[in-house]
Formats: structure tokens, sequence, C-alpha cells
């Protein structure tokens, strides 16, 4: 009676990666209420610098109470009717932020932009434009858990993964990318693309420049396209500096070949100002076919008039701006240390990373045994001893047991130590029974050895007494 759709599971519901928000949801923490409950740790979330965004709205109250400048209310034209273009003046100011995020190495054309409600409409929509059912584009894993949703689930689109490891930080390398691509020939599957998330989720490090180049080329030979997903573009905190996909194919030269086309580029406002409520996000393309048919397809998803002009007037305000990017580095910045820093302390290491709002966990010193069913034991305990809902790398389809995604800008620094105190006190408890149960296997190894030591010396003896 129902369509196949939706009594599939392939939208990734039962990954352990919602499972544990469910679990957080059930029992999470309060510093007063709930000490015991669980933290968050699973929502990759900036709640770092609302008091900056609430003072400028304290300030220009005429922004949120829709009105301009002089007081005249503007709720009537903003209340009626706008077609899905978006507004020009949201729009314009838009681009300019997007060019100012990349230190204005290159400049955004507000035409070629699509206004989708967040990142995930976006990336949904362009796999709708670029690709048929069966399809298939190359992802580098480990990828965020929201793609096997965003991308596949109403779109059949497949996914193909690019093995990157832990060898060398799991970077992109050209072996990988075309073993994806062989493996998904092998499959039937007919290669559309590639997407990459830059900075990474859930890495936290910026693409390299030989690594964008890599993608490029790919492109080129294949006549593929390349989706570069860059919303945490603004949360580039340390070195080495972000370089977006647009950027190297203007370094290289390539704005008036076949690849220029197709390149495109997401991105949203989630993560850089912290405002995932208000659902803005956008596809940028050099294919005139692909923007009409994104903004046709916008209309499933359209971000209202009235939070297009609230950001239109903040992003006006060049000044506030570049302080907020300025200071909510800095913020990143701070807390990205106290959790590596606290991690290490418990004996814990981290991917050095540069961006975003989580660190990539190597707990493989944690687990049983070098196996995922190992990593799902970790997991559990974590979430349901310790009290932390954090990600396990399996659900983001990492290659090797034993890695976790940790979220450090949405709760406040007090929630994040006690986090850390929880996580260390059961690291040392785990480690030091790891110890204990190998010398215990060291010792008993060590008794079997003394006896038969013994019985051999003992049976030399009775030999010689024969002869």
């Amino acid at each position: 009676m129902l369509s196949r759709k939706i009594t599939s599971d392939s939208h990734g519901q039962d990954s352990s990666y919602f499972l544990g928000w469910e679990a957080y949801e059930k029992n999470s923490y309060h510093e007063v209420e709930n000490p015991s409950g669980i933290i968050q740790m699973g929502l990759a979330e900036n709640q770092l610098s609302f008091d900056l965004l609430e003072s400028w709205l304290a300030e220009n109250p005429e922004a949120i109470g829709l009105k301009r400048t002089s007081g005249e209310s503007l709720f009537k034209d903003l209340a009626l009717f706008q077609d899905y273009h978006g507004l020009s003046a949201f729009k314009n100011e838009l681009v300019e932020f997007m060019s100012k995020i990349r230190g204005n190495k290159v400049k955004f054309d507000a035409n070629k932009l699509v206004l989708t409600a967040g990142a995930t409409s976006a990336n949904e929509t362009l796999m709708f434009c670029l690709a048929d059912p069966g399809d298939a584009f190359l992802l580098p894993i480990p990828y965020y858990p929201g793609f096997d949703r965003d991308l596949k689930w109403r779109t059949g689109v497949e996914i193909v993964p690019i093995k990157c490891s832990s060898s060398n930080g799991f970077r992109i390398t050209s072996c990988a990318l075309e073993e994806a691509y062989l493996q998904a020939q092998d499959q039937g599957l007919k290669v559309k693309g590639v997407l990459v998330t830059n900075p990474s989720n859930p890495l936290g490090t910026t693409l390299t420049p030989d690594e964008i180049d890599l993608l490029i080329d790919f492109a080129i030979e294949k006549e593929a396209h390349i989706v570069s997903d860059e919303i945490y573009s603004g949360t580039v905190f340390d070195s080495p500096s972000f370089v977006s996909i647009a950027e190297a194919i203007k370094d290289r030269n390539l704005e008036s070949s076949d690849v220029f086309s197709r390149v495109h580029i997401v991105y949203s406002l989630s993560k850089d100002l912290g405002v995932p409520g208000f659902r803005v996000g956008m596809i940028y393309s050099n294919d005139e076919q692909v923007v009409s048919a994104a903004t046709k397809m916008s209309s499933f998803g359209l971000v209202s008039s009235q939070t297009q002009y609230m950001f239109s007037q903040l992003f006006a305000d060049k000044k506030f701006t570049a302080k907020y990017m300025k200071e909510n580095l800095k913020r990143l910045r701070k807390r990205k240390e106290i959790i590596v820093s606290g991690l290490k302390s418990a004996g814990i290491k981290c991917l050095k990373s540069n961006a975003c709002l989580f660190v990539w966990v190597d707990m493989r010193n944690l687990l049983s045994s070098n196996s995922f069913d190992a990593e799902m034991e970790l997991w559990k305990r974590i979430v349901y001893e310790v009290g932390l809902n954090v990600s396990p790398g399996s659900s983001c389809h990492c290659s090797e047991p034993g890695w976790f995604r940790m979220c450090f800008a949405n709760m406040s620094e007090e929630t994040l130590h006690v986090a850390l105190q929880r996580l260390k006190a059961f690291a040392e408890t785990l480690i030091k029974s790891k110890q204990q149960q190998q010398f215990g296997l060291s010792f008993s190894r060590t008794r079997s050895l003394t006896r038969w030591v013994f019985q051999l010396a003992s049976d030399h003896d009775h030999r010689e007494t024969d002869r």
C-alpha cells in the first residue's frame, strides 16, 4: 500500500551516528538538573560566537523587525510572494562574504548562485542535476554520515568510496582515486563525479593544493564533475590556509576550459555563523543549465524572505563581519587546543587538524581487538557508561577501526571539561585493565614455561639415571 521509498531502510537513520543522538535526547546532560546525563559531542554546531550575533541584532533591531533604517515597515513586502530566485540584495552580499572568506582571491557572480534550504538540500539538488539513478559519485572515506541520506536516499545515486588511510593522514592519492573509479566500473556504475568536503568532515583538515590538483586532473581526464562542499570554509583557524576549488581553477587558468562548467560549490551559513536553524544554503555553479534547473528545484526548499533580508543587513555591515570572522576563529582555535590537550592527558591522540568544529580522535589503543566489532563495543561504552555521544569512525565509513569524531564547539567550556574528565577516567581505567590482563597473560605464560623447563630437566635426570 505504501511506496518502496518509505518502506526501505536506505535513509541511514539506523546508523550509529543517528542512534547516538537518540540516546542523548533520552538522557541529555544538564549541569544542574541532570549532571550524569549524556553530553552531546556528535553535533557539529558552532555556539561559540552567539553573543556577537545577538549583540549585533540588539544594535540593529530593524533587521529582525523587518524595517528599513528609516523605520519604515517592510513586513508587507517580505510577507507577500517571492519567486525562487531569491532577494538580489542578499545574494549580492552573500557572494561578497564568500569572497572575503577566501581572502578575496576569487570573486563570485550572484547570477551563478542558487539559494537552498541548507547544504543538505544543496547537495541533493546537485545530485538530481548531475546524475541519474544508478550513476555514481566517488567520495573519500571517511565522510560525513549524512551523505548516505543526502546524496542517495531520494536520488538513487550510488556512493563509491575513495579509500584513504591513517598512514598518510587520510590524504587522497592518485592510486586510491583510480582504484575507486575501477571499482565503480566493475560494479557497472557510471561515474559522474567526485564529491569532497573541504575542509573535511570528519577530519577537520583542509585539502592540500596537490589533492585539489589531483581532483581537477581526474575531472579533466574522465570528463567528470567536482562537487566541493565548502560549508566549513570560514572555520579554518590554523595553517595551512584554505584553498577553494574556485581558486585552484583560477590559478591553473582553466576558466575557459570544459572542466570550468563541471565544478560546483556548496556553501551554507550553518557552520561559519552557527545558524543551522535558519536553513541558509546555496549552490554555486558555472554551468548555466545546472543553475537554471537547480533554481527551479529550489522551490521545494526555499529560504524565507525574512531570513534573507535579515542576513543581507548583517552582511552589509562589513565592520561587523570582519570582527566576527576574526573573533570566531580565535575562539575555535582556543577550544580545539583545549580538547586536544585534554585528550592527550588521557593518553589519546588526535589527527593534526586546522579547521572545523571537531577533532578526529585515535582511540585504537582502547580497542579490545583491531576490529569494527570492538569499535562498536567501545562506542557503546562511551555513550552509555561514560555519557558522551561521539561518532564512531564506522558511521563515517572509515576503513580502519578505532577512530572517532568529537565535536567541541556546541557546548560551554565547563561542559567540555566535564566531558574530558569523564573520558580521562574511563581511558585510564581501561588502559590499566588491559595492562593487568597482559601482565596476567604474561605471568601465565611464564609459569607455563617454568613448568615446561622443570619437566624437561626432570625427564633429563631420569634419562641420565637410566643410563
